[in-house]
């Protein structure tokens, strides 16, 4: 999948992972999240992953009108509220997104794997 934005003077294609990486740095710049995380299908043993896999624990879709789904699994730190930090991430993505690439995010989806104490 890529993202393709066209202007006045031609086309940009954006590749996913690009979008991947750009989503997985903006989440994590947010106060709360620890790491982001990746669930294995085989045993469903969630994987801490750090800066350089932060691919995995993104997903991106293109919608039929061109706009983003955003899925981010991710553990947070304990005793701070999940309601807060997930908002800060969806704000801070869409926004990242929005002003980076020019796309349009339609829906940032987060799923907490875990809690690190």
């Amino acid at each position: 999948m890529e993202c393709k934005i066209t202007n006045d003077l031609g086309a940009i294609f954006i590749t996913e992972d690009v979008l991947l990486r750009m989503a997985g740095y903006a989440a994590l710049e947010c106060y709360g999240i620890v790491a982001m995380s990746s669930k294995r299908a085989k045993d469903g043993i969630v994987e801490w992953l750090g800066r350089e896999n932060l691919t995995r624990g993104v997903q991106i879709r293109l919608a039929e009108d061109g706009e983003l789904d955003v899925d981010l699994f991710i553990i947070v730190e304990y005793g701070i509220s999940i309601v807060a930090v997930c908002n800060s991430i969806v704000q801070t993505v869409t926004y990242k997104l929005e002003s980076m690439v020019g796309a349009t995010v339609r829906r940032v989806n987060i799923s907490v794997e875990g809690i690190r104490v």
